[in-house]
């Protein structure tokens, strides 16, 4: 068994686009990218982690051809909430996992389990924040400035979410676990921070390894942390990013 990552698939079987210029690109025919990727790495028995941004449709019955899409999909599929998943109501997730119980489950206020060659692993997660400006730049391009009635927003959205972050590794402790797998929609930084209260709280608990997405663009790819920090690994695993070819976790 293997486990894989990807976020930000943004389908759009039903739901219409306000620019086809989203789709451009890298982004031209990436669901049939994402799919041929799936079906040569991906077995029965492996698991797939979505993280987040599933559907540009804002209610169920509009992501309706988007869940039959993921659903075929190879392997155990794990999703994680994206700042666009509209149809996703926190306060409803429970109702989510019984409509597509035995074929989607849901991490949000919980926790999943990853059955690793050397252990189990507890996946926990949530979509996690971070400030994304307005950022001021002078005229050789460094930030020189913040709109800071907006970074104080951000940072209300910043604790709520970590509290959500703060339930799912207790649950999972509660049951036994003691190795974890972090998972986050957004980066655990933005531009001007080499740590977080995200990156503190994997530390705290001895995280492996955080898997994030949500940077999209090549001006973007770079945003927050990557690699080896403070002896956890750091990932980015939006769709463009990995042009479509999903990141393996570990075995």
């Amino acid at each position: 068994m293997s486990l894989y990552a990807l976020g930000d698939l943004h389908l759009h079987f039903q739901a219409e686009l306000k620019s086809p210029a989203q789709m451009q690109g890298v982004w031209r025919n990436h669901e049939e990218k994402f799919r041929r990727h799936c079906e040569t790495l991906i077995g029965k028995d492996d698991t797939l982690l979505l993280l987040g941004d599933h559907s540009w449709g804002r209610t169920i019955g509009e992501c309706e051809l988007d869940f039959r899409y993921i659903q075929a999909l190879p392997g155990h599929k794990i999703l994680l909430r994206g700042n666009h998943d509209m149809f996703w109501d926190v306060k409803k997730t429970d109702a989510l996992s019984r409509r597509f119980e035995g074929r989607l489950q849901f991490l949000q206020n919980n926790y999943q389990v990853y059955h690793a060659k050397d252990g189990d692993v507890a996946l926990v997660g949530t979509k996690g924040y971070t400030f994304e400006g307005p950022f001021y730049l002078n005229r050789s391009g460094r930030i020189t400035g913040w709109d800071e009635d907006a970074e104080a927003h951000a940072q209300k959205l910043v604790a709520r979410e970590a509290e959500r972050l703060e339930i799912s590794f207790q649950k999972a402790i509660a049951d036994g676990y003691r190795r974890f797998i972090m998972l986050l929609h957004y980066p655990p930084t933005n531009i001007l921070e080499r740590e977080s209260i995200f990156t503190r709280m994997a530390e705290k608990y001895c995280a492996e390894q955080v898997i994030y997405a949500h940077c999209h663009g090549e001006t973007r790819f770079h945003d927050s942390l990557e690699g080896t920090f403070h002896g956890i690994e750091y990932h980015l695993a939006s769709g463009d990013y990995l042009k479509w070819k999903p990141l393996k976790v570990m075995d």
